[in-house]
């Protein structure tokens, strides 16, 4: 009985020893990656879409996305398949953008506003049928406040508004039905304390100080030139060097779901334009959140996005692949390095790594 003890413990010494040397490795990877800003980095693993990394003022890191349920079991075959999007907001947290703890489930669609208005919708609809989109967190005069989109029960948004700077219940509900269907609904703070809300490809608005209604009514935006639209989702707005940057994300070909899914942006010297016209941002970057690290270095998130497993980088450059849906993201999160300078009073933003800064034969812009 003592040999096979001594045999068992001799076995889990091996395992762990070689589990927390793969971890080690893993983790001075993610930290080389981070100190040299000239790669990219895998920096979670799990099926995650539309990745949405910013910072609170309490200092952490806080990442959120289009996920499955929390309680659904990820398996193999579910890697690279559409998913089951379930209707929670999950969040983890981070001090360094290496190790992440996921916070309790801070928000459902339980929590939005129209499970009050249309409570027979969700009466009527199973739950395995409630979908949360593309949620993101902003942190605004001491408040925390979450956006996204959903298509079922009730096709909407919302903009829920947390009592203090943590995301946490309760969420108010400030615009009602007001918020109406806003398609990859963001926030943008202004230096003059303005919210505006961002939306499709491209409508803004300011709103309110209390967030309970629109200050003006919608306008449009986007670049100037042979595009109308920066994108045709994802769009958000960045305030960098004293420029406004509208991103936004489209697929290379022009076409849904053909091609590789890519960022775009376009800059301006007020909110309301006009814009430049429409640039490149980087290659397998759509949906991509621009974010700064600890060092003030930008970096843009970027996720699986495809009807294939991903692509090997060999060769990519030069590749076309406007036959179908392809990226070389791996499933989960990953950020990229963005290289940003100003050249006279334009803004360039470029991604850093060559395989994502290369637009591909595919791309229906030539830039």
């Amino acid at each position: 009985m003592k040999r096979i003890i001594v045999i068992l413990l001799l076995l889990s010494n091996i395992f762990c020893t070689g589990l927390c040397s793969g971890q080690a490795s893993k983790t001075q990877k993610i930290r080389e990656a981070l100190a040299s800003h000239k790669r990219t980095v895998h920096i979670k693993d799990g099926w995650i879409r539309d990745p949405y990394i910013v910072k609170s003022p309490d200092g952490y890191f806080y990442l959120t996305g289009t996920t499955q349920l929390s309680t659904r079991k990820e398996t193999q075959e579910d890697k690279y398949s559409s998913g089951k999007v379930g209707y929670e907001v999950r969040i983890w947290k981070s001090r360094n953008l290496i190790h992440w703890k996921s916070i309790k489930i801070p928000f459902t669609l339980k929590d939005g506003i129209w499970i009050k208005v249309n409570p027979e919708r969700f009466k009527v609809i199973p739950e395995t049928n409630w979908h949360l989109w593309a949620p993101e967190i902003h942190f605004v005069n001491g408040r925390c406040i979450i956006v996204h989109k959903s298509p079922s029960p009730v096709e909407g948004s919302d903009l829920s508004v947390a009592s203090g700077i943590k995301p946490k219940r309760p969420w108010n509900n400030p615009m009602g039905k007001k918020i109406g269907k806003r398609h990859d609904p963001s926030l943008f703070q202004d230096n003059d304390g303005t919210c505006w809300l961002i939306w499709g490809g491209t409508s803004i608005a300011p709103l309110k100080p209390d967030f309970y209604d629109f200050a003006a009514d919608p306008i449009s935006i986007g670049p100037t030139g042979k595009f109308k639209n920066v994108g045709y989702e994802g769009c958000l707005i960045r305030k960098i060097q004293g420029k406004y940057v509208l991103f936004g994300t489209a697929w290379s070909t022009g076409k849904g779901r053909q091609g590789s899914y890519n960022l775009y942006y376009a800059t301006a010297d007020k909110i309301t334009g006009p814009y430049s016209e429409r640039k490149f941002a980087g290659r397998f970057l759509g949906h991509g959140t621009p974010f700064q690290d600890n060092a003030g270095r930008w970096w843009c998130t970027a996720f699986y996005n495809a009807n294939v497993p991903p692509l090997s980088r060999k060769g990519i450059q030069t590749r076309d692949l406007s036959d179908n849906a392809y990226t070389i993201n791996e499933q989960g999160v990953t950020i990229v390095p963005l290289n940003i300078k100003m050249e006279g009073n334009d803004l360039v933003i470029q991604a850093a790594d060559p395989d994502y800064a290369v637009q591909g034969s595919d791309e229906l812009q030539k830039f």
